[in-house]
């Protein structure tokens, strides 16, 4: 089961990747803890960090900073598959620790801005919220979808927009894929 969610999370990763383009972000290897990877020669995006990319760490701190700070609580989820941790941040808010879901999240977004991240899309209907930010080469999916009392999931999804981590999304799902 596990298996298949970061499948459909590849899956979406991909998606994310590809619509967003392939220009800057960071070009990480191959995945993986011990991989060193090297910076773009693309220039950072406006708001980048002077000097270089970002990396997962740095882009998972900053989300969590922003999330936790905002009154959210981090909901234990499976972990990001090895191949795709230099390439890909996932942060999952426990709904049931919250008081007010949808003011955490616009607060969270809005210190994300504050901290050099360009919202770039917006999407709010239906009792969902999506938002995209981008900042040197990666882009933030901030999904805050239902609402407290029935089903409420607010996660926020990072990806290098790199073409060495868009190859890993990609051969990842293919690897998952059911035959």
């Amino acid at each position: 089961m596990r298996k298949a969610r970061w499948a459909a999370a590849a899956a979406g990763v991909v998606l994310l990747v590809a619509g967003c383009g392939s220009e800057g972000g960071s070009d990480k290897g191959k995945g993986g803890a011990g991989s060193s990877g090297s910076s773009s020669s693309a220039p950072a995006e406006a708001g980048g960090e002077a000097g270089g990319s970002l990396d997962a760490a740095t882009v998972a701190k900053e989300v969590g900073d922003a999330a936790t700070a905002a009154g959210f609580t981090e909901k234990p989820s499976d972990d990001v598959p090895a191949a795709l941790k230099e390439c890909m941040v996932s942060w999952q808010a426990d709904d049931k620790k919250v008081t007010d879901s949808k003011k955490s999240y616009d607060t969270t977004v809005a210190s994300l801005a504050k901290g050099g991240w360009k919202e770039s899309q917006s999407v709010d209907q239906q009792g969902s919220t999506i938002k995209s930010l981008d900042k040197s080469g990666w882009t933030v999916k901030a999904s805050h979808q239902g609402k407290a009392g029935t089903f409420l999931m607010i996660t926020f999804m990072a990806a290098d927009n790199g073409p060495e981590c868009e190859k890993v999304f990609r051969e990842d799902l293919e690897k998952n894929k059911k035959p």
